[in-house]
């Protein structure tokens, strides 16, 4: 008997812990992620480290709309590029189509040199509004050329006439050669440029002219601008969906993003316009988006049309859905299918050993995989889906697969898209929704009628149309209701989620930046307040006196936290009882983000907020009470 109350008395803390003295539930832990679209020069000018735009002078003059953007000549094969000749040489320029570096690769440029003159000819480019160059720094210069001649190439980083950095490559040989060198900055400039000088007369064609600093992110080559993805790893986010958004289902059928043409050499991947008027390398390719989950711990969600593309393509609104043909799905349904064999595959496979001749022999662990975005629901659309789940699901039944309901949260393709999804039963269904701050404050009990025998909810492109901090704190209040119900909204992430200042196609974002630096909007405060502060359980009625309030648990870790959000204009008293809640330490981290809801930043509306989280330490009871400040999210985290 006595051994009897002995184990009991052991038992009885941990049964207490695990019963449900609290009301407790189950939610996702992958609920808050990150989305990139290559859209506000996410990839190329951004988070992708190439210096050097146009690279290969494949832009041409129909990636841009012109009625639209009435930027009547700007691209051309030679955007961003200047003809050079330093002193008394004497040389022409042309670009040049009839033998190129490979098929998909077709202009290169063609320097005759008839004087060399001191220091001779060749180009200049400029970068992406000028190149930032660092004292010391390392730089990775490469290009392919076919010289005609035995000579030599010499290699400067310039601002004005002062030389940053310089080397000299010698040339000459059969065919396209690759050339590379190291460039050491001797000094710093924030308007840079490269130049590639000829130092013998004669000709030369070249391609493939490429820049990067040594030091990216994690120290990948053909990698990711530091500082940029440095801000994307900080939110610690549970996912990275990419390519997009509206660039994945393109402008028209012929722009389709096909990954294809994004993973293998870079000079061997096939460049394109985007629906965002402007041009991708696709040297930022899904191989590079791969690795860049791999490297922040997050799940790869690759996102690919469902066999039509944007409504609003064509350069129509709402009316350019166009279908690829029936006669050709079963070759795009294969695609789909060998992405998930690329990601996934073993090196005895097709695409798991084209995974492998990249560099990377293990899979990448793919679990989502997104169909469509914001389609219209058409009955086009419809059979193709139908037709790609299928296949997916016949081939790999574990793969999560998620749909889309349109761009709204309660219009004709939302309401048609969930009987849809009712009747063919993705795992997710993505809604997506850009609405102003009081539509998040009005609609905190959306998913609590949510019938959770019907497929899972993926908010996968929301913002409250603003920067200012009663956006952001908006946005935290619904986010508190996601937790909520974490039961069946399984995954969030903010939309757009960057943006360079002046190449910017849509505000709001989360981080805005320029060739010098990194601005996090307070918004991005939120989120990271959330996403490095989340639980795989949920809490109900811990607290009281506001309901704009949620409590989880982190299973793994043992941590609970509390957010407490104050969308009001005045200081609100809560009540928290954490009593049958087990506590590893009574004293918590606290966060508070505040400030004039009108407040958007310190410089201005692009730039970095000055309102950042006040972070303490503090000792609680497991009954307490807190006033919250105005327009305030407070953390505590046990």
């Amino acid at each position: 008997m006595r051994i009897y109350c002995f184990l009991l008395s052991a038992i009885m803390p941990l049964l207490m812990i695990g019963s449900n003295v609290r009301d407790e539930k189950p939610i996702s832990s992958d609920l808050f992620g990150i989305f990139i679209e290559d859209l506000n020069y996410t990839a190329d000018g951004g988070l992708y480290a190439e210096m050097v735009q146009n690279r290969s002078f494949e832009y041409s003059p129909s990636d841009v709309d012109l009625h639209l953007y009435y930027k009547k000549g700007q691209w051309h094969p030679f955007t961003a590029w200047e003809f050079l000749k330093v002193g008394n040489a004497i040389a022409t320029l042309s670009i040049e189509t009839a033998s190129p570096l490979n098929e998909n690769n077709r202009h290169y440029v063609t320097v005759n040199v008839h004087t060399v003159g001191k220091q001779g000819a060749g180009l200049r480019n400029t970068g992406y509004h000028g190149m930032v160059v660092e004292k010391g720094a390392k730089y990775l210069f490469s290009m392919y050329m076919r010289s005609y001649r035995q000579g030599s190439v010499m290699i400067r980083l310039v601002e004005r006439d002062s030389v940053l950095a310089e080397s000299t490559i010698p040339v000459g040989g059969d065919g396209w050669v690759k050339y590379e060198t190291v460039l050491v900055a001797r000094s710093g400039s924030k308007n840079a440029a490269l130049e590639v000088l000829l130092q013998q007369e004669g000709r030369a064609d070249i391609d493939m002219v490429s820049l990067f600093p040594e030091q990216t992110f994690n120290n990948r080559r053909n990698g990711l601008r530091a500082d940029l993805a440095q801000a994307l790893a900080d939110l610690k986010p549970a996912f990275v969906r990419f390519p997009g958004g509206c660039l994945t289902h393109g402008d028209g059928i012929s722009n389709i993003y096909r990954w294809k043409n994004t993973i293998g050499p870079v000079e061997e991947r096939v460049e394109d316009y985007n629906i965002w008027n402007y041009h991708q390398s696709m040297g930022f390719g899904f191989y590079e988006y791969f690795l860049f989950c791999e490297d922040i711990g997050a799940k790869p969600l690759p996102v690919l049309a469902a066999g039509v593309s944007c409504q609003n393509s064509a350069r129509t609104r709402g009316t350019g859905q166009q279908a690829i043909p029936m006669e050709e799905m079963d070759e795009y349904v294969q695609d789909m299918l060998d992405l998930i064999e690329y990601a996934n595959g073993d090196t005895t496979t097709a695409w798991g050993r084209k995974r492998a001749e990249a560099g990377h022999p293990e899979p990448f662990g793919l679990e989502y995989i997104g169909i469509g975005n914001e389609d219209h629901i058409s009955p086009a659309f419809k059979e193709r889906f139908a037709m790609i789940q299928n296949a997916i699901k016949g081939h790999y039944p574990g793969m999560k697969v998620i749909g889309t309901v349109g761009p709204q949260p309660d219009d004709k393709d939302w309401r048609e898209g969930w009987e849809f999804a009712r009747e063919i039963k993705p795992d997710l269904v993505d809604e997506h929704y850009y609405r102003p701050p009081q539509w998040f404050l009005d609609n905190l009990r959306r998913y609590d009628s949510y019938d959770r025998n019907e497929p899972k909810v993926y908010v996968g492109e929301y913002a409250s149309r603003g920067n200012a901090m009663f956006n952001a704190i908006a946005e935290a209040a619904y986010l508190t209701a996601l937790e909520r119900n974490g039961d069946v909204v399984l995954m969030t992430s903010y939309a757009p989620l960057m943006a360079r200042v002046g190449d910017t196609q849509w505000n709001p974002d989360l981080i805005y930046f320029d060739k010098e630096g990194v601005y996090p909007t307070v918004n991005y405060h939120v989120q990271r307040l959330f996403s490095c502060n989340s639980g795989d359980r949920y809490i109900s009625d811990v607290v009281k006196g506001i309901e704009t309030a949620s409590c989880v648990r982190d299973t793994r870790t043992g941590a609970v936290v509390l957010k407490l959000v104050n969308p009001t204009d005045s200081v609100v008293e809560i009540q928290a009882d954490l009593s049958g809640i087990h506590l590893r330490t009574r004293k918590a981290t606290v966060s508070v983000l505040s400030g004039d809801p009108n407040h958007v930043n310190a410089k201005d509306k692009h730039l970095e907020t000055d309102i950042s989280p006040q972070v303490s330490k503090e000792k609680f009871s497991k009954k307490f009470s807190r006033m919250l400040p105005p327009c305030s999210l407070t953390v505590i985290a046990f």
